[in-house]
């Protein structure tokens, strides 16, 4: 057969099934379409995430004086070193430092009648 026939008996077959032409092109377009949706919701979850994880500081570290547990045990206040203003200030002088930042922290209870909120400042 010529290329010429072919093409000619391929265009009689979709007019005479216009509605089954019509739903394989839909199911075609829906399907493509569903897939880049997916793509593109995947990647755009991918970078949010990369976005949350860089807002939150990983290139942070936060140095804690002493050891509040020793081997399950919580060990007093009195056996744990502090760190001093000197040692703060050497932080500062460190290479690869950009800042500095101390903070002091403290908990405690709230208590509002008969209720008891513990908290941390």
């Amino acid at each position: 057969m010529k290329i010429a026939n072919l093409l000619k008996i391929a265009f009689k077959a979709l007019n005479n099934n216009k509605l089954r032409c019509f739903l394989t092109m839909l199911g075609i377009i829906i399907g493509v379409a569903s897939v880049i949706t997916m793509l593109a919701i995947g990647q755009g979850s991918k970078d949010s995430i990369k976005a949350q994880i860089s807002e939150m500081g990983s290139n942070m570290i936060m140095i804690h004086p002493g050891n509040m547990q020793r081997g399950g045990v919580r060990q007093s206040s009195d056996n744990m070193q502090t760190l001093k203003t000197g040692d703060f200030e050497a932080i500062g002088t460190l290479g690869g430092v950009a800042a500095v930042s101390p903070s002091v922290n403290s908990g405690g209870q709230f208590v509002v009648g008969k209720n008891n909120y513990p908290s941390t400042v």
